[in-house]
């Protein structure tokens, strides 16, 4: 994998923050919970490269701090990206990050707004991409928005979505898999690593971006405080996704990844 890090905003910069390091503390709070993190990324990129090449205009969706975008770019250096979240706290870290860089670039919307495409610099796109973001999402918005991504990928284009998509045809497994990962991500804790609330506190932390963490908090609760902040009733199925891909306008759907929690489903427009 290319390492092209020229571009990046990699030290510290306006207000003393260390755009970098902060990219790496998300990573690692992402990895208590996702130890596979990377290799999901590589099957996804191996995918697009596959499928429309080594140039490809992306659009990351739900990019939070920009993890797809990163990885992009450093593997295609001659892509570029749109990244878009509602979040402002991870929009601040993602456009720090890249504040350099002039293939990515950030806009902020809100997936369950129906306009939110019009946020967009004009399309359409090779490939949209997405990583456990979309699961907050009950099932008939998530059909709605699987629809209106079918309308910003151009024919022969992609859209991947690698997230928490269970299956209930072998509960014993499940139950074993569910005991084996809170026990491993124990262990973690014990060994100092943050968890979701954790990170968010250490954040709020930061003089310099304590302002924009608290306007998170308005939007959506502080992590340290709320039980959780997403959906956790309704998991759509691997086939759900495939077979809805397909009724909305993709010409092929199909898995192309898997863990014993996650999937990634792959659709050919």
């Amino acid at each position: 994998m290319d390492t092209d890090t020229g571009a990046r905003s990699g030290g510290a910069a306006a207000g003393g923050v260390d755009w970098a390091a902060w990219q790496r503390s998300w990573d690692r709070q992402q990895e208590w919970y996702l130890p596979d993190r990377e290799e999901r990324f590589r099957v996804m990129l191996d995918m697009v490269e596959a499928l429309v090449g080594t140039e490809p205009r992306v659009l990351d969706l739900a990019c939070g701090t920009g993890s797809i975008a990163d990885r992009v770019l450093r593997r295609m250096p001659k892509a570029t990206v749109v990244g878009l979240d509602r979040d402002p706290a991870l929009l601040a870290l993602a456009r720090g990050y890249f504040a350099q860089d002039p293939r990515a670039e950030f806009v902020t919307a809100d997936l369950g707004d129906p306009e939110w495409t019009r946020a967009l610099p004009e399309g359409p796109y090779d490939a949209v991409l997405t990583a456990t973001a979309l699961h907050w999402m009950l099932t008939e918005p998530l059909r709605a928005l699987y629809g209106q991504v079918a309308g910003v990928v151009r024919q022969g284009g992609v859209f991947l979505n690698a997230d928490h998509m269970p299956d209930e045809s072998a509960p014993l497994i499940s139950a074993a898999v569910q005991r084996w990962e809170r026990a491993r991500k124990e262990r973690a804790r014990e060994a100092g690593e943050l968890d979701w609330a954790s990170w968010w506190t250490a954040l709020a932390a930061e003089p310099a971006l304590r302002e924009v963490a608290e306007e998170r908090f308005a939007l959506f609760g502080n992590p340290a405080e709320v039980t959780h902040d997403h959906n956790s009733e309704e998991f759509q199925t691997v086939e759900w996704h495939a077979r809805t891909l397909r009724e909305v306008g993709f010409a092929e759907a199909r898995a192309v990844w898997c863990s014993p929690t996650d999937g990634m489903v792959l659709g050919l427009r």
